[in-house]
């Protein structure tokens, strides 16, 4: 293809990103009411517990915060239920430059990333759930917080969590390229680990090392699962490589070399006659 083909190509690709996206936003717009409630739950049972007959927020920018709150929750899920769509666009984008046997991994990829992003997301609010009960529970008052910063501080948590859950399949992508082998990746495991602990640091809100250590120990666990499969690809990779430069109708090394001389054995012996045939006995028939 052309410059022009590939530049055409990616408008086509971010045409099809962008409408899927439209038709989450749209989506997860109607269902923003029960996300809402799903993301208030741990603060409104914090204030539940502490006295309070309804689940308040403030709202320190003005009467907007509320709709502003519900366009942002509609938003961010629209990008979570199009993640497949645009992620599967990306990667489609790519794959032209990549074999045959590669391309075939798009669909897995595009079908593995939505549920690691979902499942970060899910132990993202798991957290948040048991931090905050933590934190505002301290001072032994009932705490009112703004709606802008509650609802910002959670859905950061969750994309974060959920983005952080994506590492591994990154690395399986440069496996399957062929940038980076198993083995190099098993031997960088100790600087992947502490870079993780330190990621976790940076971009966890909270300043606990529970959410930290929660993030870095998973990431870690799903870089191993990762180095794992990387191990078993390059293996079958190498088993093919042993004959990808015979051609299939190759004759073998072994048939063009020439035989080595036989030595001139000994005679043989005549044999002996074969003596007459005797008299059955009758006592037996014939198959007996």
């Amino acid at each position: 293809m052309t410059l022009f083909e590939h530049l055409r190509e990616l408008r086509g690709r971010l045409f099809k990103a962008a409408l899927a996206i439209a038709v989450g936003t749209v989506i997860g717009l109607l269902l923003s009411e029960y996300v809402i409630s799903f993301l208030k739950a741990p603060y409104c049972d914090y204030q539940l517990s502490h006295g309070a007959k309804a689940c308040q927020f403030a709202a320190s920018s003005g009467p907007l915060d509320p709709f502003l709150v519900t366009l942002k929750v509609g938003l961010y899920l629209g990008l979570s239920l199009a993640a497949p769509v645009w992620l599967y666009q990306l990667w489609a984008f790519i794959a032209p430059g990549l074999h045959k046997h590669e391309r075939r991994y798009t669909y897995i990829f595009a079908a593995v990333a939505a549920p690691l992003f979902f499942a970060g997301a899910l132990l993202a609010h798991l957290i948040v759930a048991k931090s905050l009960h933590f934190f505002l529970g301290t001072s032994g008052l009932l705490v009112i917080v703004d709606v802008n910063g509650y609802f910002s501080f959670v859905i950061n948590m969750m994309l974060l969590f959920g983005a952080a859950f994506e590492f591994p399949l990154l690395i399986v992508m440069l496996n399957m390229v062929g940038v980076v082998s198993g083995k190099k990746l098993l031997g960088w495991w100790r600087p992947a680990v502490f870079l993780m602990f330190v990621f976790g640091a940076v971009v966890t809100p909270t300043p606990d090392p529970f959410g930290m250590s929660i993030l870095a120990a998973c990431m870690a666990l799903l870089y191993f699962g990762a180095v794992a499969f990387a191990l078993i690809n390059d293996r079958r990779k190498s088993r093919r490589a042993l004959y990808a430069d015979l051609a299939d109708d190759e004759v073998s090394h072994l048939d063009s070399h020439e035989p080595d001389e036989i030595e001139r054995g000994e005679p043989i012996d005549a044999p002996e006659p074969v003596g007459p045939a005797t008299a059955l006995d009758r006592r037996f028939d014939d198959f007996t």
